[in-house]
């Protein structure tokens, strides 16, 4: 792959410049083992900023809208990830508006889980179980669902 090609790869996986040129600077790659030990070990290194920057290159869960406007280059990927915040109903996507709301006021940044597999109310029961985290907390909570994120679209790029 080339360079170009590589890095808007990586910067589809994760949106964080430190991560995806660490990544670009740690090519080529022996094994796929090796791709996703790069990436945790990145991952262990990064500061609340580095976290901040790579939520910001995520729909807000149940944001539909975002997902076909804003996020094109990596919509495709994250409307399969939300699919099973697609078929809910109005009234749970009301419900999260409203505590996506209440979690970037009290976090500063978007909800983030790793919504592959869930359903909308799985993802909702998550959100009010991760509103009264402290901050220290939910941050490496939301790491660790990046992480997940992460590690699902490097597949992606494996297994075309």
């Amino acid at each position: 792959m080339m360079p170009d090609d590589a890095l808007a790869a990586f910067e589809k996986c994760c949106g964080a410049w430190n991560w995806y040129h660490a990544m670009m600077q740690s090519r080529p790659f022996s094994s796929a083992e090796k791709i996703f030990e790069k990436s945790a070990a990145i991952f262990s290194g990064f500061s609340r900023q580095d976290w901040l920057e790579a939520f910001a290159h995520h729909p807000k869960i149940g944001d539909l809208d975002s997902l076909r406007t804003k996020f094109a280059g990596t919509g495709d990927w994250a409307g399969k990830e939300q699919s099973g915040i697609q078929r809910a109903d109005f009234a749970t996507l009301a419900q999260f508006a409203a505590l996506n709301k209440e979690y970037e006021a009290k976090f500063g940044y978007i909800f983030i889980v790793c919504a592959t597999g869930k359903t909308a109310h799985e993802m909702l029961q998550l959100l009010l179980n991760r509103l009264p985290n402290n901050p220290e907390k939910e941050l490496r909570i939301a790491g660790g669902e990046q992480a997940k994120i992460t590690d699902i679209r490097l597949g992606k790029l494996l297994v075309p």
